[in-house]
């Protein structure tokens, strides 16, 4: 099976919010080893990212997804960056600490909360001007907030129209709109569904939620913005994005499928790095053996090279079935195993790199991309970039 959204959805780990106030990202009382791995976000490849969408869905608002550490970004990173810019109406986050962490950087643009909140939830995220996402009969809860707040609370409802994972059933749904709608203490303002990816099934899935949208528009039913293109959907019929589209993968300049690449439909360029030192250098004799249970044994003398990246920073095992390292101008293949703080490549028969050179996990530059690590190894672009361990310290460049 081809690595996907797919076989990423299948093992996706949520994880917690690194907000940076400057160009590089460090704890306090923290000091970093000028060997230890680093992401690089390229802020001018976001910047032609965010223009490329904007090329391809004309005057449509942009949704920004930046949930799960905006995709490895940082996620107060990523809003700061795409803030001021005029294409960008918001942004879309799962979980409420998320949320928070970007209020309390002080980003101004709404915040959309997709993920499953409480009533003691609701009401800090009302305080804090967040918006819920709603799909269940909660207008009484509302009701309740509201009047403590005394002010309408804004909400996006969202739809199950055949993805069966959150959203009140299509067939189900006028009901509970209708309900909200009545309400004063409540606000819609947007109206969303999310595709299963199944491209016959997806205009299904569009079929249901327009029909859904455009009988209550007739009977008055206020929804504001329909949404539901994530960067997959942006490689479909236009007709499938609706008032507003939700990108979050294509933000970051990564093809959600490495067929992709070839539509010419946007051009991407990844905005993230991974990058770390060599440590250390050495020659293998023929018959020795490198990485745990003598992974790699060496059919001839041979030089490797081993860097400080591992597993435990985001770069996946399965790297060392076939994923290559960039070390100057140079890719080399990773091999033996991928351990939780090592990896090591095989330089060849020459000792050509030295301790101390940069060598790069991925980029943006063919052969390195995120995608030819994926379609190489084997490892979801996804867990590339949402697994990257949110305590490396992020450089803007």
């Amino acid at each position: 099976m081809k690595p996907s959204r797919r076989l990423f959805l299948k093992s996706s780990l949520a994880i917690p919010a690194v907000a940076s106030r400057s160009s590089a990202l460090t704890l306090p009382g923290r000091a970093d080893s000028s060997f230890d791995p680093w992401i690089e976000i390229h802020a001018g490849n976001l910047r032609h990212n965010v223009a490329e969408i904007r090329r391809r869905v004309g005057s449509r608002p942009i949704l920004a997804v930046i949930k799960n550490n905006g995709y490895g970004m940082g996620v107060a990173n990523a809003a700061r960056l795409l803030e001021s810019s005029s294409a960008i109406a918001g942004f879309a986050v799962v979980k409420l600490h998320e949320a928070i962490a970007l209020r309390d950087a002080r980003i101004q643009k709404p915040i959309l909360l997709m993920g499953p909140f409480d009533e003691k939830n609701l009401g800090e995220a009302a305080r804090r001007d967040i918006t819920p996402m709603v799909y269940t009969p909660v207008g009484s809860t509302f009701d309740r907030i509201s009047h403590k707040l005394q002010k309408p609370i804004s909400m996006h409802v969202c739809v199950d129209t055949g993805i069966g994972r959150v959203g009140v059933p299509h067939t189900a749904a006028a009901a509970l709109i209708r309900d909200l709608a009545s309400r004063r203490s409540v606000r819609i303002q947007g109206a969303m569904m999310t595709f299963a990816e199944d491209p016959e099934f997806d205009r299904e899935q569009l079929r249901r939620f327009t029909s859904l949208c455009g009988s209550l528009g007739k009977d008055g039913v206020k929804l504001g913005r329909m949404h539901a293109a994530s960067s997959f959907a942006l490689f479909q019929p236009a007709d499938a994005f609706l008032d507003m589209v939700r990108p979050g993968m294509a933000i970051y300049g990564i093809y959600p499928e490495n067929e992709f690449r070839t539509t010419r439909l946007m051009e991407l360029r990844p905005a993230l790095s991974l990058k770390a030192r060599v440590v250390f250098v050495k020659q293998l004799r023929k018959g020795e053996s490198a990485g745990y249970n003598r992974a790699y044994i060496a059919k001839s003398d041979v030089w490797v090279a081993t860097l400080p990246t591992g597993h435990a920073d985001g770069w996946p095992r399965a790297a060392a079935k076939g994923a290559r390292v960039r070390i100057g101008l140079e890719l080399y293949p990773v091999i033996a195993s991928v351990s939780a703080s090592h990896t090591i490549v095989e330089i060849g028969q020459e000792p050509r790199v030295q301790i101390g050179d940069v060598a790069t996990m991925f980029d943006w530059q063919e052969g390195s991309r995120p995608e030819d690590v994926s379609a190489a190894c084997g490892a979801s672009a996804y867990d590339l970039t949402m697994h990257l361990n949110p305590l490396l310290p992020r450089r803007i460049i």
